[in-house]
């Protein structure tokens, strides 16, 4: 009989489950759900577990080429590099456990996304984070600065993975839901196995490895989605509580394991716990388990049945073994002072049987929950390019002191260093890092190879407000821009999608949007979006956030010597400007101004591609010295952060009349889709240009400009800037402390 009432009201809301997911439920089991069956849907059926609202979008998404080993559907995706090497990466959310609770929140955000690469069985060997913060002077927010920052080099650090680039952004939409977004790369070398969560086996048995479990995150895959209301405070015992020395025991046992071919199949207890590794592994092997769940190992005794389900204690993972190789598998945890206990077996029942004390709690078919979730159409709209304006003077920010607002932008909180941030990461443990935090691009020198792997973070939120689609571009190109900017071929892409409620038209129209925007450009360079999550519901008291996809992307190269600078390194270089016409805005200048970002011109994702391949090949010219895409605040600006280390440049003003409509102080500022800077040997410019010549031929929408020289010690442009290029570091150096005073740098 099916409940009613206000019990059941009361038992909706505890499970988070409406009423016609109830009634499918009571569909599929033939009878209303009992005990703790009502967790395993809640767990098993939310937004985080199920993909309920996206999983109709996500089936489009370009996720396929010859270099793809694994894709969706298994803890993290995994490329070939060739030469018998390949990586596993991922990045995903921990937005809402960071607000609620930041060092631990985004701890343990960057332990769950390392367990989801050595799963694989992949060594991790680089780290990156995706952040974004209100404003400075918002409630809490010094506090979840410093507590997010301290929470992911407190656990990088100390499990010794470096993390080698980030992205930090701030905005008032992020005022009451900030993202801590986290990626990690792990390394297979030539004869690794990679290792998969499908189980198999009639009489395995199904083994618990790792920490004991407590009471820290449940429920925590369900709080992870819905919007916060203004009691957030009140789930913080949802929020996982991490120990970075256990995950690195953790990470060399597991890695031995497997080494020794001790293992069948892996799964990392994340989110929904042992609820969501038991029935997916069970599901995909198209296999039963029988699970034990009172021999689970517990830090607290009093635990219920329900508890041990739900539990999202950290440095966890559920494993298939042969019974003959248990022995030789546990000695290796207990080495390493880790619990390894059988908890129960493969059956061919294709059902899951939940054990408490010898009684059978529930006995399922694992298919119910993980391949039978409710699909949403939510309501969207097809979006018409958004903001386009028909005269410059619409779009620009007008400044009658051009060199003050230069150094003023330098000294913004969306402008200024983020020293104070990387400088607590260690970027450079393991020994690999060859680019780190400093550098547009992190990169990772290949042990056997001794190529390059590049690591980039993308996704611009100011370009989202402006445009969903532009923006969903751009999360792709303009990071394998910065890659191919530093000579790499970008092979593949991994997304963080962070949307606000989807129930909201306007938030799916975005979403679908920008997935529109990234899928035409993954398509075009041939880079497939092969692992990732979605984070519905960063709304806080029916505000949500900027739609923000973030996205990061790997590259490869032949080596890492010889990669172009990110600054000049000295005086007397030829300079060069690549641009693509098409679409200028106002960009974060206008923002800055209080104004909305508006723009001129389309964005074409396929004189993209041909733009990003010239970018690749002229980066790999001999004499070619420095490289930088042109990014937020336009062209002024990244001359100034080119200045960093005291060479400058003098811009040759007719040169920028002639790649801007007026060569003006407003003009500085635009920001133009896309424009990356060249510093060449003048011994060395003719093959430049030469080579620019022959590669435009398959991209003719292309230019390339002459800007000028580099100089020593100052930065000119005509008669709108001429300072010396340590007032301009003084501004971008000291702009940290002027926004969080009580952080300092």
């Amino acid at each position: 009989m099916k409940l009613t009432g206000e019990e059941f009201k009361a038992k909706l809301k505890t499970y988070r489950l409406n009423e016609s997911e109830y009634e499918k439920i009571c569909g599929l089991l033939g009878r209303d759900p009992q005990g703790v069956e009502w967790a395993l849907f809640s767990a098993l059926w939310s937004e985080h577990c199920s993909y309920k609202s996206s999983k109709v979008h996500l089936k489009n998404l370009f996720n396929k080429s010859p270099r793809v080993l694994e894709s969706f559907g298994e803890n993290a995706g995994v490329v070939d590099l060739g030469e018998g090497e390949r990586v596993a990466f991922k990045i995903e959310s921990h937005n809402h456990p960071s607000f609620i609770e930041p060092y631990q929140g985004a701890a343990t955000g960057v332990g769950g996304i390392l367990r989801d690469i050595f799963t694989m069985g992949a060594r991790p060997v680089a780290l990156a984070d995706y952040l974004c913060f209100g404003e400075p002077k918002a409630a809490r927010m010094t506090q979840l600065v410093d507590g997010v920052v301290r929470g992911i080099g407190g656990y990088g650090n100390c499990v010794g993975v470096p993390t080698i680039t980030g992205q930090t952004e701030f905005h008032d939409t992020y005022n009451t839901n900030i993202l801590v977004n986290a990626m990690a790369v792990g390394l297979f070398r030539p004869g690794d196995k990679i290792f998969l969560s499908k189980a198999k086996g009639q009489g395995n048995w199904v083994v618990y490895v790792g920490a004991k479990t407590g009471r820290d995150g449940v429920h925590g895959a369900s709080m992870a989605s819905e919007s916060f209301e203004a009691d957030s405070a009140s789930k913080r015992p949802t929020v996982q509580i991490g120990d970075p020395f256990y995950e690195k025991l953790l990470i060399e046992s597991c890695l031995e394991v497997m080494k020794e071919d001790l293992v069948v199949a892996i799964q990392d207890m994340g989110a929904a716990g042992l609820t969501s590794s038991s029935f997916e592994m069970a599901s995909k092997g198209g296999v039963g388990f029988k699970i034990h769940l009172d021999q689970v190992p517990l830090r607290d005794s009093s635990m219920t049945p329900e508890d041990i389900l739900l539990s999202e204690s950290q440095e966890r993972m559920l494993l298939v073994c042969e019974p003959a190789k248990f022995e030789a598998l546990a000695a290796v945890f207990h080495r390493w002072g880790l619990d390894a206990v059988k908890i129960g077996e493969v059956t061919d029942k294709r059902t899951v049987q939940l054990i408490w004390k010898n009684e059978t709690l529930t006995e399922i078919d694992p298919d119910l929950l993980t391949e039978n979730a409710p699909l949403y159409q939510r309501p969207f709209k097809k979006l018409e390019p958004q903001n386009r304006v028909t005269s410059r003077a619409e779009m620009r920010v007008t400044s009658e002191n051009v060199e003050g607002e230069l150094k003023s932008v330098l000294s913004h909180v969306r402008g200024t260093n983020r020293d104070w941030i990387h400088r607590q990461y260690d970027s450079r443990v393991g020994a690999s890092t060859a680019r780190d935090c400093l550098d547009s691009v992190g990169v990772i020198r290949l042990k056997d190879s001794g190529r390059g792997l590049g690591v980039v973070l993308g996704c611009r939120p100011h370009l989202m407000r402006f445009d969903a689609r532009v923006g969903g571009i751009d999360a792709i190109a303009y990071p394998a821009i910065e890659l191919a900017l530093k000579g790499f071929e970008t092979l593949a892409v991994t997304d963080c999608l962070n949307f606000g409620n989807p129930e909201r038209e306007n938030v799916m129209s975005d979403f679908v949007a920008a997935l529109e925007g990234m899928n035409a450009i993954c398509a075009g360079i041939q880079a497939p979006i092969i692992s990732g999550n979605v984070s519905f519901y960063n709304e806080t008291m029916g505000k949500n956030i900027t739609p923000t996809p973030s996205t990061g992307l790997v590259g490869l190269r032949d080596s890492v010597n010889g990669m172009p600078l990110s600054h000049f390194s000295r005086a007397g270089l030829d300079l060069f400007v690549m641009r693509l016409p098409g679409l200028v805005t106002g960009g974060v200048h206008q923002e800055v101004a209080q104004k909305k970002i508006m723009g001129m011109g389309e964005l074409d994702p396929y004189a993209v591609c041909g733009y990003i391949g010239i970018a690749r090949k002229l980066a790999q010219v001999s004499g070619v010295e420095s490289t930088r895409a042109v990014g937020k605040f336009g062209l002024a600006y990244a001359l100034a952060r080119m200045s960093e280390q005291g060479v400058g440049a003098r811009i040759d003003f007719d040169a920028l009349k002639l790649i801007r409509a007026s060569a003006d102080g407003a003009s500085l500022f635009e920001e133009h889709l896309y424009e990356a800077i060249f510093a060449v040997d003048p011994a060395r410019t003719e093959s430049f240009e030469a080579a620019f010549s022959e590669a435009r031929a398959a991209a003719p929408k292309v230019e390339l400009h002459r800007l000028g020289r580099t100089l020593a010690g100052r930065l000119e442009i005509g008669a709108l800037i001429d300072c010396d290029t340590a007032s301009l570091q003084q501004a971008y150096k000291t702009g940290w402390r002027a926004n969080f005073e009580s952080l300092g740098q």
